[in-house]
């Protein structure tokens, strides 16, 4: 079975062979991946800046077929569609150092390999309205935007979200944000992703580099209030902006720091607008669980912009930190 395997720092040192798990162990399923999605935390691991364990096998997202089960499963069967969890461990609730201490791809084996065994605490079922690559997008980009909207940002209909950005978070937010009934502004760089934004139902956009001062556009559009959700994808460069658009009580979901790792804070803006900012890690199992009721419910189908064969697997982490994608690129794994 074909296994990709990093063995030490930079993109060199990832590489692919053949090698079989064994039978799945107690609690394991065996899970024939068919397709797995790239983030940047997955650069971030190749290039050494994301701590992994040694000889790892990359990628947290995955999608597949069960193909065996270990002793004391139950709930799932052979010849089951899943999808893999982001945390093994974390089921719901607060998260704490234990339940987030393995996540996919980073502190365990990932899934970039054609046969993997997964703790089946780790697994949900697939959703039906997708197919493999497809669901393979949602256990790190998919949750983390349902996170940040709904558990920590607390979105209902007819407020304002402000997205950074247009990869897979982000066109995430956009669906989910929209799903609700809530009113979206899609920052890019790109005129060509913005009008793309606003296929989808994005409500104001605004080019960043033409508009750098977006946060007063932000307080144009909500006339003066601001927008009660910003999914602050850019780091510092960005950070002050969506504090100055943050309506009073809005929440910055924080989740990537594509700009760098220190960004300052207003402390008086903070106080005197009740303003929350919230680190995002994804989220827990019944997250995903309720995420993909809804993508079933409301026929969201998330957007692959670029697709590669398992061999060219490397190509993947080159594309990806170009930034030229609209949404997922997929590796197609097996057949």
């Amino acid at each position: 079975m074909k296994t990709w395997r990093l063995t030490g720092r930079g993109i060199d040192n990832l590489n692919c062979g053949d090698e079989h798990p064994g039978a799945p162990g107690p609690g394991e399923v065996q899970v024939a991946i068919k397709a797995a999605a790239i983030n940047y935390r997955d650069v971030g691991v190749v290039d050494g800046t994301y701590p992994a364990a040694a000889n790892l096998i990359p990628l947290s997202d995955g999608a597949g077929t069960v193909v065996a089960l270990g002793a004391g499963v139950s709930g799932l069967t052979v010849g089951d569609s899943v999808v893999n969890c982001f945390y093994e461990n974390w089921q719901g609730g607060r998260g704490t150092p234990e339940n987030r201490a393995r996540s996919f791809g980073s502190e365990r084996d990932g899934v970039l390999a054609e046969l993997v065994n997964i703790p089946a605490s780790g697994l949900v079922k697939k959703p039906v309205s997708l197919d493999f690559a497809e669901a393979a997008t949602l256990p790190c980009a998919g949750l983390t935007a349902w996170t940040a909207l709904f558990r920590e940002g607390g979105l209902i209909a007819g407020q304002h979200v402000v997205v950074q950005g247009t990869g897979g978070v982000a066109i995430f937010a956009l669906q989910f944000a929209k799903m609700i009934g809530a009113t979206v502004t899609v920052l890019s760089s790109s005129d060509a992703k913005l009008e793309r934004a606003a296929a989808m139902g994005a409500d104001h956009l605004v080019n960043y580099r033409a508009t750098p001062e977006w946060d007063r556009a932000v307080r144009d559009f909500t006339s003066g209030r601001g927008a009660d959700v910003v999914v602050e994808l850019g780091g510092p460069q960005t950070f002050p902006h969506a504090q100055a658009c943050l309506a009073i009580e809005g929440t910055i979901t924080i989740i990537g720091l594509l700009s760098g790792i220190a960004a300052a804070l207003s402390i008086p803006l903070m106080i005197m607008g009740r303003q929350r900012v919230h680190g995002i890690t994804v989220g827990h199992r019944e997250d995903m669980v309720a995420m993909i009721r809804a993508i079933d419910a409301n026929a969201i189908k998330p957007v692959i912009d670029g697709r590669y064969d398992l061999a060219d697997a490397r190509r993947a982490y080159s594309d990806l930190p170009t930034g030229q994608h609209f949404g997922k690129l997929v590796i197609d794994v097996g057949i």
